[in-house]
């Protein structure tokens, strides 16, 4: 089979076209013909060697991927060949009490796929049965590929740890970004107000028309004075940070008093030094987010396409890949950038 991997961890730039042999699935897995990919800012920081676990090398890589299923184990009950599928990012054990739970994302051995597993950039991949979702025929292999990471995580963050409800205030940062144009139509559905911060004038009417109330340039305007602006000093229910160290300061400062701060990623920087009577004073609450669960993804797929849909920037093909990371490096996107197989 083609694949796109690296054989060193030296980013993006390292990524090479090949063939490899097509993986020998277990009784209890699917083999997956993948037909598009999506981008995630958690792949570069893999190749770039930044996660904490050695990674095995050469590397087929990514983590979120639909095609369809070109063979079942004979234990396979959900799914049959033919079927349209997309596939749920996350690995757990299955047996521990945290999966019996439903709170797989929690799973010591949780993990996303394509980091410690060869991933979805190419033809074919092998993933447990119970990772295959079916998608509606009116939902294309591109769309689907970009569902299961942003999406995902924005429900565990929005719906599962904050708890929104009609009327809530929300600041999503990075509304142009993959899990931003997922914020804003997660929150919207639950009837939330939505501020979003983009950093480009041009991303701005294209935060409105897909349903943000408030759209604030942080680039040219000071984000906390212009939330203070916008809510009359009543400040946000939920935050919505996953840019890091630049911003997670002023994310709480833009949380109202009981409110909550939710954090997935650091792409600034992870390293913030916080004044822990202001989090107390204010009685704030600080939810680290991880992905999501099973569960949580399966009610995802029941409001898609009809509901909300994802939001694709731009589409490449796999011997473009890395013209497609370099696009997703230089954040001049709207929402997710996608390769196809």
């Amino acid at each position: 089979m083609k694949a796109a991997y690296y054989d060193k961890l030296e980013g993006y730039k390292a990524i090479k076209i090949g063939d490899f042999p097509i993986p020998e699935i277990k009784d209890d897995e699917v083999l997956v013909n993948i037909k598009a990919f999506s981008l995630n800012h958690l792949d570069v920081w893999v190749m770039e060697g930044k996660y904490p676990m050695p990674i095995p090398l050469p590397h087929i890589f990514a983590s979120d991927g639909a095609g369809i299923v070109a063979k079942t184990g004979k234990n396979v009950k959900n799914v049959k060949e033919g079927d349209r599928v997309v596939i749920f990012s996350g690995l757990s054990c299955g047996y521990c009490e945290k999966c019996l739970s439903g709170r797989d994302n929690e799973c010591n051995q949780f993990r996303p796929l394509g980091v410690l597993e060869d991933g979805v950039s190419a033809e074919y991949v092998k993933v447990p049965a119970v990772n295959v979702f079916k998608i509606p025929d009116d939902l294309s292999f591109e769309e689907a590929s970009c569902l299961p990471i942003t999406y995902i995580t924005m429900w565990h963050s929005l719906i599962t740890r904050s708890k929104i409800k009609a009327g809530d205030i929300v600041l999503i940062h990075g509304g142009a970004s993959g899990v931003g144009t997922a914020g804003i139509q997660l929150a919207k559905l639950f009837g939330a107000t939505v501020i979003t911060t983009v950093g480009d004038d041009w991303k701005v009417e294209k935060c409105k028309n897909l349903g943000a109330d408030y759209v604030i340039n942080y680039k040219s305007e000071d984000f906390v004075e212009k939330v203070k602006e916008i809510t009359n000093n009543n400040l946000c229910d939920v935050v919505i940070d996953h840019i890091g160290a630049e911003t997670f300061n002023k994310s709480l400062s833009c949380a109202k008093k009981g409110g909550s701060v939710v954090t997935f990623g650091s792409t600034t920087g992870a390293e913030v030094n916080i004044n822990l009577r202001y989090v107390f004073g204010k009685n704030l609450i600080i939810h680290g987010v991880y992905m999501g669960t099973k569960g949580e993804f399966s009610q995802v797929i029941k409001l898609i396409p009809n509901k909300i849909r994802p939001v694709i920037d731009s589409v490449f093909e796999l011997e473009d890949v890395q013209k497609a990371y370099e696009k997703l490096l230089s954040r001049q996107f709207f929402g997710k950038i996608v390769v196809k197989i």
